[in-house]
Formats: structure tokens, sequence, C-alpha cells
């Protein structure tokens, strides 16, 4: 691919009196391995945005006054942070795209949040909610589509508390994105009188939690709750369902992302009545400031990629919007102009994915997520938030029958 002269990157970032032909936008993706049944969906629509925009001409760029076509560089990390690592390298220092976009979750985006800094590049960070990468010293990452992972189990907090539940049983991986909500939970419930029965890290790599059950059972909790990515939420489901214990409550992180597969691969007697975080996904954004409604997004999607509409696709197309405003804003195609422009929409973006909001240090703190129950239905399961009362579709069940 021929990229014109003011593709981004650490040597190259002054604007030129002349539109480029194309922005490119880099990322890396998990096209095998244990990430890529959330990294594919992400892709799928950061590309529906991408052809979304090129059907009128490419994206707005406020620096030239035009739209501007929007091409895709996207290698294949296969799920190893390592080969992310030397792709993110390649997007910028040999294919110097304009915009830098990181792969799905907390693992495979750390190694592009370095070499981001280290080249004074803008990332584009879609679910990378890690707490590390967000420092006063990193002024050149924009959280995208979920906020900061230490924020997230606020809501499930609260309504632990709210219900009475005091003996928790904690089980979470020993990555930033995991660990971090374990330990602003376990903050959390200490600070209301409530110390968690068991509290135990386990690698990301875990594929049986038969041991670990047995233990948690023999505390006898009332509510067991599991940190985890995709496949160790499924694992940690087949095996409470295997096992023929029954909790009063199980709550796990990744079913209201990709509920069609948790469907699938665990089944509706094996996530009926448990937890998970509620997502955009389910909640109506019927006005919005950038891009298609809640309702024009499902329908336009599905049609565009028929069964693969979930959270995480709702994730990628809402990265687009975000860079769309950020080059609305920007003044030029410099990486300090793209940051100061995607700074410009916090507070003033509302879209599918919920109220777009930095704080000074980069990270997403304005799409807070609610406590959501599985109920049983004629299609397998149903997503409804439970909590807060605000949000809420349904009344939770609690204990579980």
């Amino acid at each position: 691919m021929t990229l014109a002269a003011c593709g981004s990157s650490s040597s190259s970032t002054t604007p030129t009196s002349s539109a480029p032909s194309a922005i490119t936008i880099g990322t890396t993706y998990a096209g095998s391995g244990a990430f890529a049944t959330s990294s594919i969906p992400e892709l799928d629509g950061l590309k529906f945005w991408m052809t979304q925009e090129n059907k009128k001409g490419g994206v707005y760029v406020g620096a030239y006054k035009k739209r501007i076509p929007v091409k895709l560089v996207d290698y294949n990390d296969l799920s190893s942070a390592s080969t992310a690592a030397t792709l993110y390298n390649q997007l910028i220092t040999q294919d110097k795209v304009n915009i830098l976009v990181a792969d799905f979750g907390s693992v495979l985006t750390a190694p592009a949040v370095s070499l981001a800094e280290a080249h004074k590049v803008v990332l584009f960070d879609q679910t990378g909610t890690g707490i590390p990468f967000f420092t006063p010293q990193n002024k050149d990452i924009v959280l995208c589509d979920l906020p900061e992972s230490d924020i997230w189990p606020d809501v499930l907090a609260q309504f632990l508390i709210a219900k009475g539940i005091k003996k928790v049983a904690i089980v979470y991986d020993t990555n930033d994105f995991d660990e971090s909500q374990a330990v602003t939970l376990k903050s959390k419930l200490q600070a209301a009188g409530i110390t968690p029965l068991v509290y135990e890290g386990v690698p990301t790599t875990t594929s049986s939690y038969t041991t670990i059950l047995n233990s948690v059972a023999a505390k006898h909790p009332d509510a067991v709750l599991e940190f985890g990515f995709q496949p160790n939420d499924t694992a940690f489901l087949q095996n409470v369902q295997s096992s023929g214990q029954h909790f009063k409550m199980v709550f796990t992180v990744f079913p209201g992302q990709l509920l069609s597969l948790f469907q699938s691969q665990v089944g509706t007697a094996g996530l009926k009545y448990t937890y998970t975080y509620g997502t955009n996904l389910y909640i109506n954004y019927p006005k919005v400031t950038e891009g298609l409604n809640s309702a024009q997004f499902k329908s336009q999607f599905s049609a565009a990629y028929p069964g693969q509409l979930n959270a995480l696709s709702l994730a990628g197309y809402n990265t687009g919007l975000v860079i769309q405003g950020s080059l609305k804003n920007a003044k030029s195609l410099s990486q300090a102009a793209i940051r100061a422009g995607a700074q410009q929409l916090s507070g003033n973006l509302t879209t599918v994915d919920g109220k777009f909001q930095l704080n000074s240090e980069g990270a997403q703190v304005g799409e807070l997520l609610p406590v959501a129950q599985l109920f049983p239905s004629s299609s397998g399961v149903t997503l409804h938030a439970v909590y807060p009362s605000s949000q809420a579709t349904a009344k939770a069940v609690y204990p579980a029958p």
C-alpha cells in the first residue's frame, strides 16, 4: 500500500498542504487462539464502520474539510502478545499508519501501549482496560469502548451490599484486566464490613476449575464470582454444571458480551439465573451524536454480518466512531492533533455505546456497566439488567432456583 506523506509515525507528524489519498488504520487481530472469539467480532465492527464511511466517500477530516477514504492494514497476531508486539511495531515504523488501533483486551493491548508511548503515536485502545495502561505520563492513549477495568465492579459491589450478601467467594485470573476487578470488589466489600471467604488468583491459562470449585463449595458461600476472559468463563460455568454443585449466585464476566457463544458452549442449564455485566448492546440509545442509533446499528450490522451481532462487534463499530469524531475535530493529522481531537469529544459524544467520557489519563469513565442476569426463555436465555433500578429491565432472582 502506498501511503501519503502525512502518514503519522514518530518521524512523520507534520501535515502537508494537500490532503492524503487515504487515511490508513492499522490494527492486529486474533484470527485463532484463546482470544479469537472476542477479537474477530471486534474487528468486524470496525470494518463495518469503515464500509459505512467509505460509502459516503470516506471519513470527514476537519483539517482538510473533506471526506477521505479509509483503508485498513490488519495483521493476525494469533492471540500471542509477543507476535502482536512485532506487528504493532511494523504498523508504526514500516506501514506508518495514520491511526493505530489495539487488538481486543488487555493482554493483546499491553504491547501496543509501550510502543505507542515510545513513538509518540496515539493508541485507540478498544477494550484493553488494564489499570497500568493509564498514567499521568502517558498522553498517547484513548480508551474507546469500555470503562477502565477497576471501575467495572462498582455497581456489582453495590448490588451485593444491597442484597445483604456477605458470604462471598472471588476467583480471578492473574492479569491486569481481571485482577483489577477482583481488587476493586474486595476493597469495596471490605469497606462495607464484608471479608471474602475465598479470594484466589489463578493463571489466565486455567482451563479446569474443578479443584477450586470443591474448595469454594466447602466454604458454603452465598455468591461465587469468577473474573476471567471468555475461555475461562466458559470452563468455569461448564465445571459448575458438571460438578452438580449449586450456588445461590454465580457471576462471570463475558456472557453479557458473547451471549450466543455461551449459549452454544454452556447451554441454558448452565447459564440460567447466572449473573454477568450488562452491556450497551442491551440498552437502547435512540438519540446519538455520531453514527447509527441502537436500532439502526443492530439492523444494518446484522444484515452485513448475519448471526454475528454481539457486544464486541458494537465495540469495534464504536471505535470507528471515536476515530471519526477525533478526525473531525483534529486541526491536522499530527498525532498530537488527533489526540487533542479525541479529548475534545469527551463529554460531547453519545453513540450506541453510551456516553463517551475520558479522564485526564485517557481512560474511559463514561460507560458504566449494570449488573445483569440471564433468564430462561423460549430461545434459551435472555439477558436483563437487574441493577441499578434506573437501568433495570427485570427484577433479580436471588437465590437462584
